[in-house]
């Protein structure tokens, strides 16, 4: 298969890095499949493992991963051959089995780095969550290398997780927006979370009297849940989420390509669906989302707004997307074209007015004047947009249809002419007008008589008004041509007969004497 891919992505034309990249294997393996006959390619991938295996025919892929990737766990294979084949059924002790036995025989040998922790208590449903954040490098689509930062979040009974992205480091508001969006994602909160003395959350330890940062401190009065802080040098006391981070990592990023933010979160939470909470928790002997469907039930329902937000005029952030849109109660809200630049943040303070009909105010900063305003929508799903924040395409189609009109005598004449066009072709009105730039452009002389035509045959149509244009020139320059070239040459030209007149006419039209 592996063989079959790489000489059709080589006929496609792409180059060795690409199809390198595209399959996820080194390029010294795709000069080798590429220097390969088919029936040595067979031969290579087909050394025997024993007897016939379900994996057999996927084998090529593995092994080219681990030629590439030593390190690769097998339940990272296992996740990539599902990512490629969502079809696949198999389960995680086969492809262990399978990577092990590969390992064996081609002697690919896998580092390990073993780390010890404290076993912890089973805690109960809705307990706690412990939360994390990581960091990592990636490899880009266009061979560059990225700096990425993630938080994650593990429910400690269920083991079920969540993750959020983004391509600089971590604000206050931005641990805020991520604990909401995940509260929205598990569908409640926990009674107390984990946490380690991170600068985002806390000042000091202070012997046990916990000083948090001002603003978080409001987050955690509002939403009314406990704060577990560890102490320093004691990872094993939020050991679940430290093998989060070490699992996110070591399965989800290692060796994934980066194109932008937005595509990197949607794979992650794929991979979450797919894998990081659906594969066996080896500790518990249980799939994650199976047992979030029993836990989901003991967590503690959270408003979907802050009430700080709006009855004390205070606000949180939101990411604006490259479509200039943020996302609030899952709908989309529009914000002016603009907002969303290229190398900033992109972040806006929202708050939601506490009248009866709900206002979403959009701030730029945070005590700052308002970009815009929209009614909260009781629906799902929705865009609510204003109508100003699209891009006024009649503005440039206007100017350009009083251009032309310009460049006619008849202005009057020719404004009615644009006018029946857009009416006609309201969809079509740059295209047409368009067309008729063009004319003006090629036949300047003719344009007056062309209009005058069209006018006159009601033609209301650039093509016509072309064609037209073209038709006048034709008969304007055919007779000069046909005549220059009777005199180059005229032996081709028998069918020209020149006219012959008597002396005495030539003398009566210069008024001189026979």
């Amino acid at each position: 298969m592996l063989y079959v891919k790489i000489h059709e992505l080589h006929k496609r034309k792409f180059k060795v890095a690409q199809i390198a990249k595209e399959l996820k294997i080194s390029r010294p393996t795709v000069y080798k499949y590429l220097e390969m006959t088919f029936d040595e390619a067979r031969a290579y991938t087909e050394q025997p493992l024993g007897k016939k295996k379900k994996l057999d025919h996927y084998k090529d892929w593995i092994l080219a991963w681990l030629e590439e990737y030593p390190h690769l766990s097998s339940a990272q294979i296992h996740d990539w051959l599902l990512e490629r084949y969502p079809d696949l059924l198999v389960g995680a002790s086969t492809v262990r089995s399978y990577v092990k036995d590969i390992r064996e025989v081609y002697q690919i040998e896998k580092k390990v780095n073993v780390r010890q922790y404290e076993a912890v208590p089973e805690r109960p449903m809705g307990k706690q969550l412990q939360v994390d954040w990581g960091e990592t490098k990636q490899k880009t689509t266009d061979n560059k290398e990225i700096k990425l930062y993630f938080i994650a979040f593990v429910l400690a009974h269920s083991r079920h997780k969540y993750m959020e992205w983004q391509a600089r480091p971590f604000t206050t508001r931005d641990a805020i927006r991520c604990h909401e969006n995940a509260f929205q994602f598990y569908g409640g909160r926990t009674e107390e979370i984990v946490y380690d003395q991170d600068h985002l959350i806390t000042v000091s330890e202070n012997a046990g009297q916990l000083l948090l940062t001002a603003e978080f401190q409001s987050y955690v009065n509002e939403r009314k849940f406990k704060v577990h802080l560890c102490r320093r040098a004691d990872p094993e006391s939020k050991g679940m989420i430290e093998n989060v981070v070490k699992y996110i990592k070591g399965n989800f990023a290692d060796s994934r390509v980066f194109r932008d933010i937005e595509d990197w979160n949607d794979r992650a939470l794929q991979w979450l669906q797919r894998t990081g909470n659906h594969q066996v928790h080896q500790t518990t002997k249980k799939r994650p989302a199976e047992v979030f469907l029993l836990e989901k039930q003991h967590l503690q329902p959270v408003s979907s707004l802050l009430s700080y937000e709006s009855t004390n005029n205070q606000s949180i952030t939101r990411s604006v997307s490259k479509d200039n849109t943020i996302r609030y109660k899952s709908n989309r809200y529009s914000v002016p074209l603009g907002t969303y630049q290229t190398m900033s943040e992109n972040l806006v303070w929202i708050e939601v007015t506490d009248d009866e009909q709900q206002t979403l105010v959009i701030r730029k900063e945070a005590n700052g004047e308002i970009i815009t305003e929209h009614f909260v929508s009781l629906e799902k799903g929705k865009l609510i947009q204003n109508r100003h924040h699209t891009r006024d395409r009649s503005k440039g189609v206007e100017e350009l249809k009083q251009r032309l009109i310009s460049y006619f005598e008849d202005q009057t004449q020719a404004a009615a002419y644009f006018d029946e066009i857009s009416q006609k072709y309201p969809r079509y009105r740059r295209d047409q007008f368009a067309i008729i730039c063009k004319v003006i452009q090629q036949y300047p002389a003719l344009i007056d008589t062309v209009m005058t035509k069209c006018m006159t045959e009601k033609l209301y149509n650039a093509n016509e008004f072309r064609d037209i244009a073209h038709h006048l020139d034709t008969l304007r320059d055919e007779p000069v041509k046909e005549v220059q070239s009777f005199y180059a040459n005229p032996a081709k030209h028998p069918h020209i007969k020149a006219s012959t007149r008597s002396l005495n006419v030539y003398t009566s039209i210069l008024g001189g004497r026979a």
